[in-house]
């Protein structure tokens, strides 16, 4: 019995040497927000990310740096939300504008995109490799994509996990929150007539379930998650915290005189805030913004956060080395 086993044993060995893509050839199929079904390895080795999304579940998940190669927001900047490991995998170009050839050159074998941004171009990323597209920009949609992203990451409880988990938080920060404030709030990017996010956002939802007061409002039926809003629109709302998007030294709005008319101007609680608040669907992204956010909104009841040390705490320290 005992040599029987010994060369079934011997046996296994050699058919895996000899057939090292064995597990690797496995797929399982993913729904992406296409309403596409794609069959994915179902440990995928080289990750081409067209947004921060897939590098999130991922690092959240335990999965190495080394598997992605990643498009950037903002060209030279690191993510301190993902603790700057983005700085040792190839680029992509900018999210807004994903250089082809490069994802081509990555060799990936999974490609997870944002949707707006590449959608167009769905027929190149498919001969590539096998493409996900996700939208990435609304809270409801988040615990559909960690979960989705977590399968083909061949750890489906663990994303069940995440997305219960920052259900609990939300809950513990809700709880603890003043309930008789609400303060008026905007979340935007920087801009002479500033691009502002309704509530169905993932940053704006996570704000407004702590009791914050979104002057954008909700989405209108089947429109975008997002609009311009001019100052002049902005003064007559008058919130009384901004949360602005930080790309960079451009701020034109701070150049138009109503800009200093706005109560959080004038109370100093306009926040230039990281990547996070704009790709915040992912599990890392969106705990830091709900942390951020309670204080921002309530900083009597809530502590200020350093970004890293919430993101070291998120992370597996063994894939940080």
């Amino acid at each position: 019995m005992w040599k029987h086993s010994k060369v079934l044993s011997a046996s296994l060995l050699v058919l895996s040497l000899a057939c090292p893509a064995l597990a690797g050839d496995r797929t399982i199929p993913i729904t992406d927000d296409r309403g596409v079904s794609v069959e994915v390895p179902s440990d995928p080795r080289n990750v081409a990310a067209v947004s921060y999304l897939a590098v999130d579940v991922g690092l959240a998940l335990g999965v190495a740096p080394s598997r992605f190669a990643v498009t950037y927001m903002t060209k030279g900047r690191d993510p301190d939300f993902l603790l700057g490991l983005t700085k040792d995998m190839a680029s992509l170009g900018q999210r807004a504008k994903p250089n082809l050839e490069l994802v081509s050159q990555a060799k990936p074998d999974l490609i997870v995109a944002m949707k707006r941004y590449t959608v167009g171009n769905a027929a190149s990323y498919e001969k590539i490799a096998p493409y996900l597209a996700f939208n990435i920009e609304r809270y409801d949609e988040s615990f559909r994509e960690v979960a989705e992203l977590s399968k083909a990451f061949g750890q489906p409880e663990k994303g069940e996990a995440l997305n219960a988990s920052f259900r609990q938080h939300l809950a513990d920060y809700v709880a603890k929150a003043p309930k008789d404030l609400h303060p008026r709030f905007q979340i935007m990017w920087a801009g002479d007539t500033p691009f502002s996010f309704h509530t169905e956002n993932t940053a704006a939802s996570i704000v407004a379930a702590l009791g914050g007061d979104n002057i954008v409002g909700p989405m209108t039926q089947g429109g975008r998650f997002g609009m311009e809003m001019s100052l002049e629109a902005m003064l007559e709302k008058d919130p009384e915290v901004i949360f602005v998007y930080d790309s960079g030294p451009d701020r034109p709005q701070e150049n138009n005189p109503i800009w200093s008319q706005l109560s959080a101007v004038k109370n100093k609680r306009v926040h230039y805030v990281g990547d996070q608040w704009v790709e915040t669907n992912g599990p890392i992204a969106r705990e830091i913004v709900l942390r951020e956010a309670a204080h921002y909104l309530y900083p009597d009841t809530f502590p200020a956060v350093d970004v890293r040390a919430e993101a070291a705490k998120l992370i597996p320290a063994d894939i940080r080395k």
